[in-house]
């Protein structure tokens, strides 16, 4: 069940293309016109697309996904933004030019909420720092842009302030809590609200699958993302969430805990923690999920609504 509209407020994950949701997520036997994305559609009112960070996206596949997700009025995508630009600090014409053509069937069709400049780390509020984003800020300027800074300094008066002078939005995150971690917040700096849950494993969070910690390369993703909030966490974050919504336009909720299909299953606990209902849930999520049984319909019977919906959205 989608949140009402008044509301200006979509849940979703971070992706949908994994190998690990397969009967977890999605069914173990697919038809032939099944789509990832469509599917999840039934679910979730956005996703964040998350190939975008690496590599800029193919025109007939941004096609492909308008297509599939057209039978949801409310759906909206968002795109992270392409890593060459905010963990390699290169900015060039031509990736510049692929990304945005990438993006244009998305943006023509009404089906793109915002950009999101996920920053490491290491991305500190430094005068050249704030520089670089006022650079990409003016490379993208048709985008609602969104940055996420992973460093607490970024949540400062003056940066606040930086953010809001040049209308970039500002990202809400959870995270791990190390020294100099941007903590939970509230923030809204334009009339979009984002706000990212990646889980909190601690542990785990830097480990490499070559057994070497460096914080700002590419984790090993498993360890990294295998973490599943209770209720009482995201109970924590609907407070939150409902802030953000009350002061922005349109207010985006991404699940990155993806391991396992677990930000689909906490995706589904916020929503319902938000409208306070019962919701449609995938068939397959309850078995490994059994905790969603409290908050799920009866799940619609395959070969009628499942396949029908799925029919719709294969266009």
């Amino acid at each position: 069940m989608p949140l009402p509209q008044e509301a200006g407020i979509r849940v979703g994950p971070a992706g949908w293309s994994y190998q690990d949701w397969k009967g977890v997520v999605y069914p173990e036997s697919r038809p032939r016109y099944f789509h990832e994305a469509a599917y999840l559609a039934r679910f979730f009112d956005t996703i964040e697309i998350n190939t975008s960070f690496y590599r800029p996206l193919r025109p007939e596949l941004a096609r492909l996904w308008v297509r599939k997700v057209e039978f949801n009025p409310r759906f909206q995508f968002t795109a992270k933004l392409y890593r060459a630009f905010t963990h390699d600090g290169q900015i060039t014409e031509a990736d510049a030019r692929a990304y945005q053509e990438g993006l244009e069937p998305i943006a023509e069709a009404g089906r793109l909420g915002c950009v999101l400049m996920q920053f490491p780390w290491s991305f500190k509020f430094t005068r050249a720092n704030r520089a670089y984003l006022l650079r990409l800020k003016k490379t993208f300027p048709e985008y609602a842009l969104v940055a996420e800074m992973r460093h607490i300094g970024w949540s400062a008066d003056e940066a606040i302030g930086v953010f809001i002078d040049h209308h970039i939005g500002f990202c809400n995150i959870d995270q791990p809590q190390f020294a100099h971690s941007m903590p939970p917040t509230a923030v809204v700096t334009t009339p979009v609200g984002y706000v990212r849950l990646h889980g909190r494993n601690y542990e785990n969070w830097f480990e490499k699958e070559d057994g070497q910690n460096d914080p700002d390369a590419l984790p090993h993703v498993a360890a990294r993302y295998n973490y599943l909030y209770s209720m009482d966490e995201l109970a924590e974050w609907k407070g939150r969430v409902e802030q953000v919504a009350g002061q922005a336009r349109s207010t985006y909720v991404i699940t990155n805990n993806h391991y396992l299909g677990k930000a689909v299953a906490n995706g589904l606990q916020l929503i319902h923690l938000l409208l306070g209902e019962r919701l449609e849930t995938p068939p397959d999520l309850l078995s490994s999920y059994p905790e969603l049984v409290a908050l799920s319909k009866n799940p619609p019977a395959q070969g009628s609504l499942f396949d029908n919906a799925l029919r719709r959205a294969a266009g």
